[in-house]
């Protein structure tokens, strides 16, 4: 018996890895709503988002790392806003941040359930341009608007989202920082 010929996949290499992570991304979030990080096994997480391990593992170093790329796409619409408007104050960009935070609630509250706020740290870092390397006084004063912004927006998440981003905006308006 004769073989038939094999013939290219029409999904370019590209194609088919933005399908796996698209598929491998939802599918995490669907088991999210209903288990810990810790109890979704890679197994299962290929299951159902109906991929192979070999293509997890291809594109993810972990299960943490769908969800920091999710995060780190989810941010880069805010990030154009803000090139676009570099000369707000910064209560103004803030506003603008927590206005994000509040637009994609369903997600972000999800993360704040599941202990997984965290993933926002290096995300709020790099947004504040904390980089090795750095001059002295550039680092600290970088890293006490990273990590002071990274907690308002954990405690924020903690309190529930109870008071709006332009609250927030004036609440940080109000601190004369």
């Amino acid at each position: 018996m004769r073989q038939k010929p094999k013939t290219a996949s029409p999904m370019s290499n590209e194609g088919r890895n933005t399908y796996v992570m698209e598929h491998l991304t939802e599918a995490l979030l669907e088991l999210l709503h209903k288990k810990s990080i810790d109890e979704i096994s890679v197994s299962e997480l290929c299951n159902r988002a109906g991929v192979g391990r070999a293509s997890f593992y291809r594109n993810f170093k972990s299960k943490e790392d769908i969800l920091e790329q999710f995060v780190s796409k989810m941010f880069e619409q805010w990030q154009r806003d803000c090139e676009s408007n570099a000369n707000l104050p910064m209560s103004d960009l803030l506003g603008m941040l927590f206005s994000h935070f509040e637009n994609n609630r369903n997600f972000y509250s999800l993360l704040n359930e599941k202990n997984l706020i965290y993933l926002l740290k290096d995300r709020i870092i790099k947004i504040c341009g904390l980089e090795p390397g750095l001059p002295k006084a550039e680092a600290y004063a970088k890293a006490f608007a990273a990590y002071s912004l990274y907690g308002w927006v954990e405690v924020w998440f903690q309190r529930g989202m109870q008071e709006s981003a332009e609250e927030i905006r004036q609440l940080f308006q109000n601190q004369n920082l």
